[in-house]
C-alpha cells in the first residue's frame, strides 16, 4: 500500500526511472557514512586519544571493548526499531546521533578531567576508561551498528531478483571509500587538529547527512507505489536458482534454522579476526620480522581484489546458491591465516593479502544479501540487528583474543590456528546450509512462534 509520507518531498513513483538505482547510490553514501564508527575510523585517532588522555594504550583498547559489546546489546532492538519504523527516521536519528558523538568526543579530554576531579569519582586512567566507555559505546552503535544496518536493509528492501547485483555495485565504491578514509581522516586531522576533525565530521554527518537522509531516503518500493526491482520484478530469470519467498520468518522463527547459524557464525568469526588483524596489524608483521610500511602496505592490494570480487560475487549471487559463496569466503579466511602464520617467509604476505581480499569482498554481500533471500523483508530489521549484534561482538574481543595469544605464548599464531579450525568446521557444516525457503516451497514451514 502507498505511504502518503513517502511522496514527501517528491514522489518516487513520478519519477522517469526506477528509484531503486538512486537507491543504490544513497544506500552506499549512508555506509560510507558510518566511517567515523567504523574501526579504522576510530584508529585515526587512537594515539592522539591517548596522549592527550594520558592514557595507555591498553586503557583505551578496553574501554573500546566495553563500548561495543555493550552497543552489540541493543543493535536486536535497533533492528525492530527499523521494522517499526523504516529505514528514513532510523537512518535520520542514526546520523544525528553520530554528529553528536563526534561533537561529544571532541571534548573527551576535559570531560575525562571532569570525572577525575569529581568527589569520589573514578581517578587517573579509570576515569578516562569510563569516559571513553560512554563514548565508544555510542560511536559505535550510532556509527558501525545503526547506521549501516539502516542503510544497508534500504537497498536490500528495493531488490530481489537483482538484490546481489544491485549490492555489488554499492560494494565497489564502498571498498574504495573505506581504503580511502584513513588519508582523508588523516587530512582532516593535519588540517583542522584531531579535535578539529571529528567537529567538522560531526556538523557534516549531524547537519547535511542528516537532511539527504530526510529528502532522500525511502523505506520500500511497496510505499512508494511501486515494486522491487522496478519493471524486472514481473519478470522471472531462469538463471536464478533462488526459491521464491513464501514465508515471512520471524527472528524466533529464524534462530530455529540450521543455516541462520552457519552464516552467523562465520560472518562473526571473520569479522573477529578481521578486526583483531586491523588492530595488531603493525604488531603482527613485526612478530615476523618485517617492519610498519611492509605491515600497512597489505591493506591497498587486498581492497583492489576485494572490490573485483565484491562485484563479480554481486552478479553470482544472483545465479549460485549463498552457500556457495560463504563456502568460497571461508576458503578465503584459510588463505588469510596461514599467510598470517607463515608470514617470516616471502609467500606468506601475498597469501595473506590474497586471502584477506577474497574473504572481505564475500563479506559485505553475505552480510546484507543472505537475509531478505533467506527469510524474507517483513522482519528484515530485526534478523538483520541480530546479525550485525554478532558481528559487533565479534569485532569487539577480536583485538583482545588475539593479545592473549601474544601474551600467553609471545606470538599470535595459536589464535590464528584456533581460528583456522573454526573455519574448516563451518566449511563442512555450510554443505547443508540451504536457504529455508527451498522447504517452505515444499510446504515444510516452521512451527508457529512462540
Amino acid at each position: 500500500m502507498k505511504n502518503r509520507s513517502e511522496a514527501i518531498p517528491f514522489d518516487p513513483s513520478r519519477l522517469p526511472f526506477f528509484y531503486g538505482y538512486a537507491v543504490i547510490g544513497f544506500s552506499t553514501v549512508g555506509m560510507l557514512a558510518s566511517v567515523p564508527g567504523q574501526t579504522m575510523g576510530v584508529s585515526a585517532f587512537t594515539d592522539y586519544l591517548i596522549r592527550d588522555l594520558g592514557t595507555t594504550r591498553v586503557d583505551l583498547t578496553t574501554a573500546y571493548m566495553i563500548g561495543t559489546i555493550v552497543s552489540s546489546l541493543i543493535l536486536t532492538w535497533a533492528g525492530r526499531m527499523y521494522d517499526r519504523f523504516g529505514a528514513r527516521l532510523v537512518a535520520t536519528a542514526a546520523a544525528v546521533g553520530l554528529g553528536l558523538v563526534l561533537l561529544g568526543l571532541s571534548f573527551s579530554p576535559g570531560i575525562t578531567r571532569l570525572v577525575a576531579r569529581a568527589p569520589g569519582a573514578a581517578k587517573g586512567g579509570m576515569a578516562a576508561i569510563v569516559v571513553m566507555s560512554f563514548g565508544f559505546f555510542f560511536l559505535r552503535f550510532f556509527g558501525q551498528g545503526l547506521l549501516t544496518m539502516t542503510s544497508r536493509n534500504m537497498l536490500m528492501q528495493w531488490f530481489e531478483r537483482r538484490r546481489g547485483l544491485a549490492n555489488g555495485i554499492s560494494g565497489v565504491f564502498v571498498s574504495f571509500g573505506f581504503s580511502l578514509s584513513p588519508r582523508i581522516l588523516d587530512a582532516l586531522i593535519n588540517q583542522f587538529s584531531w579535535q578539529g576533525a571529528w567537529r567538522v565530521l560531526g556538523g557534516i554527518i549531524g547537519l547535511v547527512f542528516g537532511l539527504f537522509v530526510l529528502v532522500f531516503y525511502r523505506d520500500t518500493p511497496e510505499g512508494c507505489g511501486l515494486k522491487p526491482d522496478g519493471d524486472l520484478g514481473d519478470r522471472k530469470d531462469s538463471a536464478s536458482p533462488k526459491a521464491d519467498v513464501t514465508h515471512e520468518y520471524t527472528l524466533a522463527e529464524a534462530r530455529r534454522v540450521y543455516s541462520f547459524w552457519v552464516f552467523i557464525i562465520a560472518l562473526g568469526l571473520l569479522g573477529l579476526y578481521y578486526t583483531a588483524f586491523t588492530f595488531h596489524v603493525a604488531s603482527i608483521f613485526e612478530q615476523a620480522g618485517r617492519d610498519r610500511v611492509d605491515a600497512f602496505s597489505v591493506f591497498f592490494p587486498a581492497s583492489i581484489i576485494s572490490v573485483s570480487v565484491s562485484f563479480l560475487t554481486g552478479w553470482l549471487s544472483d545465479r549460485v546458491k549463498l552457500k556457495y559463496l560463504l563456502m568460497t569466503m571461508l576458503l578465503g579466511m584459510a588463505l588469510s591465516l596461514l599467510g598470517l602464520c607463515a608470514l617470516s617467509v616471502a609467500w606468506g604476505k601475498w597469501v595473506l593479502v590474497v586471502g584477506n581480499g577474497i574473504a572481505i569482498g564475500h563479506f559485505g554481500l553475505l552480510g546484507g544479501v543472505v537475509w531478505p533471500t533467506f527469510f524474507g523483508r517483513q522482519h528484515l530489521g530485526e534478523i538483520s540487528g541480530f546479525n550485525m549484534a554478532a558481528m559487533v561482538f565479534g569485532s569487539a574481543i577480536g583485538p583482545w583474543v588475539f593479545s592473549l595469544s601474544l601474551d600467553a605464548t609471545g606470538s599470535y599464531r595459536s589464535s590464528a590456528l584456533i581460528c583456522l579450525a573454526v573455519v574448516v568446521a563451518l566449511f563442512v557444516g555450510a554443505f547443508r546450509a540451504n536457504s529455508p525457503q527451498e522447504k517452505a516451497c515444499a510446504g515444510q514451514l516452521p512451527s508457529p512462534s512462540p
